[in-house]
């Protein structure tokens, strides 16, 4: 068994956003250097495209269809004020989700014990029903109901360090005891959810983080809260979004996290795997705006996994 493989695709290059957005092709093109660059001696593949019956786990016939529908052939459309699409989108979102079930497979055939998926656009913020927050599908929700309806598992969880609250994945799961979701973020902050009362049925966990919050202290609301409340349900897999716009230089946050709190971070959630889900990980890439945050932290967290 290969300990971490790397999923990745040239055509998140290619979704091509309006000048200045933050969720901008440089964030792709920061990570595949460093990947060239720091994990040349780990496997790397291609991401798949996802079928729509992998989009169907989360997302309705009806949403599905208005996404390929609202593909352009030429020029850019708005979702919404935050989200687009030029006309590759469409190929990147799909390689996300693909990516993202194709990782879980990895892991859970037994040819790798741990796989990290280099993607954009990013997922946590895509609801069943609607795209907001750069995000058109909800991968890590995806990975995990693919994990469950394919592979048999009976408990998963997603555990997301993003800045931002990932409400998308808290929706899928919103009503599904088999997945837990365990979430810090900083609040006041878009997309506005989160609170520790949003609890769905009683498998979602939300630590909403004052502006000015330092990493060691994130790193301890996961060691004394958040992550007990993952290990009570025993993972059979673990999902990370593994955003990074936490980080102090990140120009779409207010917290104050370094890389090395990262990695702290990651490590938790390393042992936490090893100890329930046989070392069974998927990690995610989703948020960090910042290029030099984003390479050094998704650097720490990729060493952490290995």
């Amino acid at each position: 068994m290969t300990q971490l493989s790397i999923l990745r695709h040239s055509c998140f290059a290619d979704h091509i956003v309006p000048v200045g957005h933050p969720e901008r092709p440089d964030r792709i093109k920061a990570i595949n250097a460093m990947l060239d660059q720091d994990f040349g001696d780990i496997p790397q593949s291609e991401c798949p495209a996802a079928d729509t019956d992998h989009l169907r786990l989360v997302h309705s016939d009806a949403y599905i269809d208005a996404i390929f529908d609202a593909a352009p052939d030429s020029g850019m459309i708005s979702l919404d004020g935050d989200t687009h699409m030029s006309p590759l989108s469409l190929n990147a979102a799909l390689a996300g989700a693909g990516g993202a079930v194709e990782a879980a497979r990895q892991v859970l055939t037994g040819e790798s014990e741990r796989v990290f998926v280099a993607s954009r656009p990013p997922g946590h913020h895509a609801e069943p029903e609607q795209a907001m927050g750069f995000c058109l599908f909800s991968n890590a929700a995806i990975a995990a109901k693919y994990a469950i309806s394919t592979h048999g598992l009976d408990r998963v969880a997603v555990v997301d360090f993003d800045v931002h609250h990932g409400n998308g994945t808290q929706a899928a799961f919103w009503s599904d005891s088999h997945c837990v979701f365990a979430s810090s973020h900083q609040m006041p902050l878009y997309p506005g959810t989160g609170a520790r009362s949003e609890t769905g049925v009683g498998n979602i966990y939300n630590a909403p983080i004052d502006p000015g919050t330092d990493g060691m202290t994130i790193a301890r609301i996961w060691q004394d809260y958040l992550l007990p409340k993952v290990a009570a349900m025993s993972p059979e897999l673990v999902i990370i979004s593994a955003g990074f716009d936490a980080h102090a230089n990140d120009p779409l946050g207010g917290l104050n996290m370094q890389d090395t709190d990262f990695a702290n971070i990651t490590t938790m959630i390393r042992d936490l795997a090893d100890q329930y889900a046989d070392g069974r990980i998927v990690s995610i890439l989703e948020g960090g705006y910042d290029l030099d945050g984003l390479r050094d932290s998704a650097c720490a967290h990729l060493n952490a996994l290995r």
